[in-house]
């Protein structure tokens, strides 16, 4: 039974879920705690690095996207306090969205000859413009992303990305844990499980919608010594389809 949900995200990032429905979604779902991990943002009403809020745990996170030479992964931070590097960091990241935003934005209106009604701010993502596409055109949302605004299509554009290193040393001194993020999203799983030797712990539940060898994370849990996190990784109000159990999320707060 799922009793914490440590993967979610708001409409501080690209969620949809608010602090003021969240505990409503967490009753829903049965779960006493959620980490609310958008991203490239902290959260601005959470000044804690966790808190209670109408009866939920909510530990405030981060997902934060970083390179790793041959392949991206997203990183989770548990337990973020505000420190000036890592606010640096998020302001730079924040700068590049709006102006990425911009340009992705003016390139589809151009495309498509017509105006979206959506604006570049902080937080914007491709799934906020991928939305603003489909109220206006006849692509759907899954379209956009796959004819426009996809990676190689022609409305992309890149957005800036902190190495692994820097991205791990900012997260270690801000956060009280640091899990790579759903292992088997990416190409090469093992590869990327290989990184967890820099980091206190990896993301062993997930939704993933189709079978995966849990046993080669497993692996990896007993080779680096690290702590099992999970999460839906919910966009919407749904939460607690993955997650972490009582005695798991114990060992997740002891650590924490």
């Amino acid at each position: 039974m799922v009793v914490a949900d440590l993967h979610v995200h708001t409409t501080n990032s690209d969620g949809s879920l608010t602090l003021e429905t969240l505990p409503a979604a967490a009753e829903a779902a049965g779960v006493s705690a959620v980490a609310i991990t958008d991203h490239d943002r902290l959260h601005p009403e959470l000044s804690t690095p966790v808190a209670r809020l109408s009866g939920v745990t909510v530990v405030h996170g981060i997902e934060l996207r970083v390179d790793a030479g041959e392949r991206q992964v997203d990183l989770l931070g548990y337990g973020v306090r505000r420190t000036p590097a890592l606010e640096s960091l998020i302001e730079r990241l924040q700068a590049n969205r709006i102006e990425r935003g911009k340009q992705i934005i003016e390139r589809v209106e151009t495309r498509l000859e017509t105006e979206l009604p959506i604006e570049p701010r902080p937080g914007l993502g491709r799934p906020h413009i991928a939305k603003a596409i489909e109220s206006v055109s006849a692509y759907s949302y899954s379209e956009a992303f796959e004819e426009l605004i996809g990676d190689d299509c022609p409305c992309y554009v890149p957005r800036e990305i902190p190495s692994f290193e820097s991205g791990v040393d900012v997260l270690s001194e801000a956060c009280g844990l640091v899990s790579l993020a759903h292992p088997y999203r990416y190409d090469d799983p093992e590869a990327a499980l290989e990184l967890c030797s820099a980091l206190d712990a990896v993301e062993r539940f997930y939704p993933y919608d189709r079978e995966i060898d849990i046993r080669v994370i497993e692996r990896a849990i007993e080779r680096y010594g690290l702590l099992a996190t999970g999460g839906s990784d919910a966009h919407d109000e749904t939460l607690g389809r993955a997650g972490l159990g009582r005695d798991a999320y114990r060992r997740f707060r002891a650590a924490l």
